[in-house]
Parts: C-alpha cells; sequence; structure tokens
C-alpha cells in the first residue's frame, strides 16, 4: 500500500469508496462468490477495496439472491452504531460489473485467523465483542479465516454477508464463550443499539433498504433476548459450525 492509502481517515475511506473510481486489480481466489480486488481513486487518494459484485453471487437456498451485498453493509452499519470497530467500512454502489458490495481491503499479517489470534492472547476483549456481534447479526458463516488482524494488530473481521437471516443460523467457531455473562460494557453497547433500532434514527433509516421489515423484527427480537439472557448462547440442536473452519 502507498502512504496515502495507510494514512487516511474513516471518513475519507468510506467516500473514497462510495464516490470513487474503482479499477479492478484481480479476482481473489478461494472464493465461492465474485471477489475482486480493486484500486479506488479519487483526488489523489487511493485505498485498495474488495468488490463483490451481485450478479457473481452463487445462488443459495436460503438467502435469496442479490442480498449478500446489502447484508455486508448491514453488518457494517450494525457494528458501526455498537462502536466496536470490528468490520472494515463497506458500502453498496455500482462498479465496472454492476451494483455490488465495496470493502475497504485490509492489509492483514499473514497467517492469522481466529485460532492464532486466540492464541495469541492479546484480543480477548474484541474477539468477545465480536461473538456478540455475530449471535445479533445471526452469522451462518464465521469461519476462522473471517477473522484478521492487520499490520498494526488490530481485529477485523471480514466476509459478513450470510448474515441477518429471519431464522436461527448461527454457524462459527467462536463458541469458547458459551453460557458466560456478557461483559457489562457488551450488555451497555446492546443496550444502545436496541434503543437505537426502536426508534426513527439514523440507523434505523440506512438499514431500511438493506433488510427486510421481517429481518429488521428478527434482528431487534435477537437483540432482546441476547440482552435479557445476559449471556452468550450456546450451540444448537443443528449445524453450529461452518465448513471448512478455516
Amino acid at each position: 500500500m502507498t502512504e496515502k492509502q495507510t494514512s487516511l481517515a474513516g471518513s475519507q475511506v468510506l467516500s473514497l469508496l462510495a464516490g470513487g473510481k474503482i479499477e479492478v486489480e484481480g479476482r481473489i481466489p478461494w472464493s465461492s462468490n465474485a471477489t475482486l480486488l480493486v484500486t479506488v481513486h479519487h483526488a489523489g487518494l487511493s485505498c485498495l477495496a474488495v468488490y463483490k459484485p451481485q450478479r457473481g453471487e452463487t445462488p443459495l437456498w436460503d438467502f435469496a439472491s442479490g442480498t449478500l451485498g446489502r447484508r455486508e453493509v448491514a453488518a457494517y452499519l450494525v457494528c458501526e452504531a455498537l462502536g466496536w470497530g470490528l468490520v472494515p467500512p463497506t458500502v453498496m454502489r455500482d462498479g465496472p460489473y454492476g451494483p455490488g458490495s465495496v470493502q475497504h481491503f485490509i492489509d492483514a499479517r499473514e497467517g492469522s485467523h481466529y485460532f492464532t489470534i486466540r492464541e495469541g492472547g492479546n484480543h480477548s476483549d474484541d474477539l468477545m465483542r465480536l461473538a456478540a456481534f455475530d449471535a445479533v447479526t445471526n452469522n451462518a458463516d464465521r469461519k476462522s479465516g473471517h477473522c484478521l488482524l492487520d499490520r498494526e494488530g488490530r481485529l477485523w473481521a471480514i466476509d459478513n454477508a450470510l448474515t441477518f437471516h429471519v431464522d436461527p443460523k448461527l454457524r462459527t467457531v467462536i463458541w469458547d464463550f458459551s453460557g458466560l455473562p456478557l461483559p457489562r460494557g457488551v450488555l451497555s453497547d446492546l443496550t444502545r443499539l436496541q434503543d437505537d433500532l426502536q426508534e426513527e434514527t439514523s440507523l434505523s433509516r440506512a438499514l431500511s433498504p438493506l433488510l427486510s421489515e421481517i429481518e429488521m423484527t428478527a434482528l431487534q427480537l435477537r437483540l432482546q433476548r441476547l440482552i435479557l439472557a445476559g449471556r452468550y448462547p450456546e450451540p444448537g440442536p443443528g449445524l453450529a459450525v461452518p465448513w471448512p473452519l478455516v
């Protein structure tokens, strides 16, 4: 990355992702959907990003076609509303291959993923936040490789497309905290999010075009149940982990 890419503030990154010119660098391998590494640039600023066009989505039986990008953006907005900063800046916009999600690229440390991060022992607070975030968003695909450390050692959670389903679908490698009480700070942030979703706020207005009414209701119900339980969920009777794990 160039110096301009690494020195961008969060607001600059969002503005750049939303309005900059997209140039495709190449396809990122091993992805089930079309996933393109791109450079986004405008007015002398540039950054790397991951562009996932809707037309490249692999059909799924349980998630409606053309909705995965919107779910990625909704996950970013919910994470930002919580104040946790775990999901890279993500927008929905038109690109070279039509509309799709565009997410700030994370220059990750080689070999970093959930299991190595957990063993490192330096990110337990963020991992507890991430476990709660996945429970709220009903993440059906939290693989170990979807957790990254950047060059500065910050934790990021990517690939949040299989989220916000109305049916219970939590599949994750992060079951370490099952049954444990939610930390006080996590519970406070979840309660604040609950208040935001119950009112006509900028968050609810931003989520409205991304999630259906029934998905919004399901989100509020999951949040309510998690707050009332005050504990991390435990694996259900069905498949509780994604495959492959990494």
